[in-house]
């Protein structure tokens, strides 16, 4: 499997450990081009913050993990991920982002993520999610890899740069 660098979102991540989840094989794939050294993917902290909140809760998921599980999962993912920094300007950088796209709720953290994203140079996310908060954003099944978001994605890169 082919795969551009980017950023895997909290999604990608939780479907991977999930073996009964809908898109496991995706994105298991996905992970694995990473750990066998074809592809560069990143996370950052508040990724790895929202998996193990995902992971451990037992309204998120069929099967919630201990917490001596879920850090087990996070070492393992940080074997082969790479974590993004969060230099002090990104808080600029997301505000900038709140006044020009003053988004309400949950998705506050999607801009946190793409300040992030845009803090490093990162210009692609691989989610599962519809759309977030207007970077590349490719749906990881093989179908759709590697493809701007058109089908069951929306690629809204121009809106947030």
């Amino acid at each position: 499997m082919s795969v551009e660098p980017g950023l895997a979102d909290t999604n990608v991540l939780i479907y991977a450990l999930d073996a009964d989840a809908p898109h496991h094989t995706a994105a298991r794939a996905l992970l694995e081009a990473a750990r066998d050294g074809s592809a560069t993917l990143y996370v950052t902290p508040q990724i790895l913050g929202e998996f193990y909140a995902v992971v451990t809760n037992a309204r998120r998921v069929a099967k919630p993990r201990s917490s001596a599980e879920a850090l087990d999962a996070i070492s393992e993912l940080l074997k082969f991920l790479l974590v993004l920094p969060i230099p002090a300007h990104v808080v600029d950088g997301w505000m900038s982002l709140l006044r020009r796209h003053p988004v309400t709720g949950a998705d506050v953290f999607d801009l946190q993520i793409v300040a992030t994203m845009q803090a490093n140079d990162v210009q692609r996310i691989y989610t599962f999610k519809p759309a977030i908060s207007g970077y590349l954003a490719i749906d990881p099944r093989p179908a759709h890899c590697l493809r701007p978001c058109r089908e069951g994605l929306r690629q809204r890169g121009a809106a947030y740069g």
